[in-house]
């Protein structure tokens, strides 16, 4: 009889328990038993431990222009933030005259940052997308006029001369690491180094504490102005400490990570920049991206590197699995030293979670861990995790040790509220969405809803319910909870919608507008890549696969609210421009229905024109 005893590789990780309270009115109340233990005061601290107690260990690593790796260790990297440090604090830069960074991942980001943040000087890292792809600069423009930054950094400066010709104040300086802009003077990186550091950074340093600003992350809002998110010295530390409590492997080991998300936002930049840095490890900066132009240069690197951990998004693992069943060498590296699988920001379908399973089993005899959980910038991020249970597809987990969460009613739902260290004191001068972003006793709102596994074992964990500002009713008085409907839809498509935005507010039946993902279309329909997008969506082999899938969704609903009666796949991806997606690829539903409220009403014509799905097994 074959046996059925399931052999996971070891890893040294907290299981994750609550205790539970109930407050009035329906209120419930979850915190960690745990306690969480102590953290320092300044981020930069631990660049100062490791360069003393491990100063030769290589702390940042980056392909330079031969292909091989430019590295940098901790001993060098604290003289050097030393250095810039002194340099920023002759500039007159303070708590009120920041630094923008509008480039994306790269040693001269990462050393600009540490110096700042060690004499308490904010930064504002912003994602690349909003200078190099947006056709405008409004949001950019919004960005340089809420944080009027006293220095700008762009590690190619001509890369960026477009962008910055339009919203870069004369007075302001620029500093580049390479290709000075024709027409907009700059400062080379090179010179921030020249100077050697003097007293007075140490002077500056200690008075950096807690309370001080780090740096600020803004988020794309559906409406108006981004949201500066203010990330202090304490919600960094805070979180590193909560990080490590959990997955305790962490201090066993320096960990090794080779990552691509971005430092502009909280998981490439707090979670996976602040777990190395806090535990001594190794980052190997991924310029690669788990997009078809990129994702080569992502497979060069982890056929090279074994890193000891992946916390990455699903679709970085979707992409890998046919390479990983494919290439021995990168198949080899991939698992030779890895501990777990972390992922977040999207759920993982349960089709690639189990080849996952079945890739480990066949090349080193262990299945991994997969941990997952849940937090947002304003928790800086880690909040919420499943922890040595292990997780299981759509659950989220319980608090992490130092976290209070709150579940308030919101009608049928239960609104998820948190408290802490980790949470951010509010939003870069804009005291009225601060003030709108706490309850009475001080939790922030998330803003969405959560239930429990099972209501009468709290362990057991809990499970995401949607965003609650995106659920609505339908014209018979139905809620669609539109998280989990999308959930569904992308899970029952297996890998070839990238994305989906669902229609209905006040109308009979809920609809999809589906952003379709072209490579696996392309791949269903035996296309090659220069055949129209248009006739790569209208191929036989791709409607039928939808029509399954939408009927296949009809024929497992429960009611009107919890399948499509009718979709339609889009040929234009999201734009940017027009905030329909954000530059970390998440989708604004809101926009989205707006900007093609025509494609919304094709979908409830009479009769629906050809391009519309009509789910056959439920009407109409």
């Amino acid at each position: 009889m074959e046996s059925t005893i399931r052999r996971i590789r070891p890893v040294n990780i907290t299981p994750i328990e609550t205790t539970l309270r109930h407050g009035a009115d329906g209120v419930v109340y979850l915190s960690s038993p745990q306690a969480l233990g102590p953290y320092p005061v300044r981020i930069t601290d631990r660049l100062e431990h490791w360069a003393r107690e491990a100063p030769g260990r290589v702390f940042l690593a980056q392909r330079d222009l031969t292909g091989g790796w430019r590295t940098l260790t901790y001993a060098d990297a604290f003289e050097r933030i030393g250095r810039i440090a002194q340099a920023l604090l002759e500039r007159g830069l303070s708590s009120q005259r920041s630094i923008l960074i509008l480039s994306g991942n790269g040693i001269d980001h990462a050393l600009l940052a540490m110096a700042a943040m060690h004499v308490g000087i904010p930064y504002a890292p912003i994602a690349p997308a909003y200078s190099l792809q947006a056709r405008d600069y409004g949001t950019l423009q919004q960005i340089f006029n809420r944080l009027e930054p006293g220095l700008v950094f762009a590690a190619e400066g001509a890369a960026f001369e477009r962008a910055l010709s339009q919203v870069l104040p004369s007075s302001v300086e620029l500093v580049v690491s390479s290709s000075r802009p024709a027409t907009i003077p700059a400062t080379p990186f090179d010179q921030l180094l020249a100077v050697p550091a003097t007293g007075a950074v140490e002077d500056a340093r200690r008075r950096v504490g807690p309370d001080t600003i780090a740096k600020i992350l803004f988020t794309s809002g559906s409406t108006g102005q981004p949201k500066g998110v203010i990330n202090t010295q304490r919600m960094l530390c805070a979180n590193q400490e909560m990080i490590r409590t959990v997955m305790a492997f962490l201090a066993d080991e320096p960990p090794t990570l080779c990552c691509w998300l971005p430092w502009n936002h909280t998981a490439g930049g707090n979670h996976n920049f602040g777990l190395v840095l806090y535990n001594g490890g190794t980052f190997y900066i991924d310029e690669g991206k788990p997009t078809p132009g990129l994702f080569d240069v992502t497979l060069r690197n982890l056929r090279e590197i074994a890193a000891t951990a992946h916390f990455t998004v699903p679709r970085t693992y979707e992409m890998l699995l046919p390479h990983l069943r494919s290439d021995a060498v990168l198949r080899e590296t991939f698992f030779r030293n890895l501990k777990l699988y972390f992922y977040a920001a999207a759920g993982l379908g349960q089709r690639f979670w189990d080849e996952l399973r079945d890739l480990a089993l066949e090349a080193c005899g262990e299945e991994l861990l997969i941990v997952t959980g849940f937090g947002a910038t304003e928790t800086a991020p880690f909040a919420l995790t499943t922890g040595g249970a292990g997780a299981v597809s759509g659950m989220i987990g319980l608090p992490c040790p130092g976290m209070e969460l709150k579940l308030a009613p919101a009608g049928s739902k239960k609104e998820a509220r948190v408290r802490g260290p980790n949470i951010t004191p509010g939003y870069w001068r804009d005291d009225a969405m601060t003030q709108a972003a706490f309850d009475e006793e001080g939790f922030y709102r998330l803003g969405d809803a959560m239930d429990f596994v099972d209501p009468a074992d709290p362990n057991q964990g809990l499970t995401f319910n949607g965003r609650l500002a995106e659920d609505f009713k339908l014209s018979t008085g139905t809620w669609v909870s539109v998280g989990p409907l999308r959930s569904r839809i992308l899970m029952q498509a297996a890998g070839c919608a990238q994305d989906v935005v669902i229609a209905g507010q006040d109308r009979g039946v809920a609809a999809a507008l589906v952003f379709p993902n072209l490579l696996r279309c392309r791949d269903l329909a035996g296309l090659a890549p220069d055949v129209p997008i248009s006739d790569v969506l209208r191929h036989p082999a791709v409607k039928s696969y939808f029509q399954a899938v939408f009927d296949d969704l009809a024929r497992q609903a429960t009611g009107s609210s919890t399948f499509v009666a009718r979709a339609m796949l889009l040929e234009a991806p999201p734009s940017l421009d027009a905030r329909e997606i954000t530059d970390k690829g998440s989708i604004n539903q809101k926009a989205v229905l707006r900007n093609r409220a025509a494609l919304v009403d094709d979908l409830y014509s009479t009769p629906p024109p050809a391009h519309v799905f009509v789910s056959r097994g439920q009407t109409p």
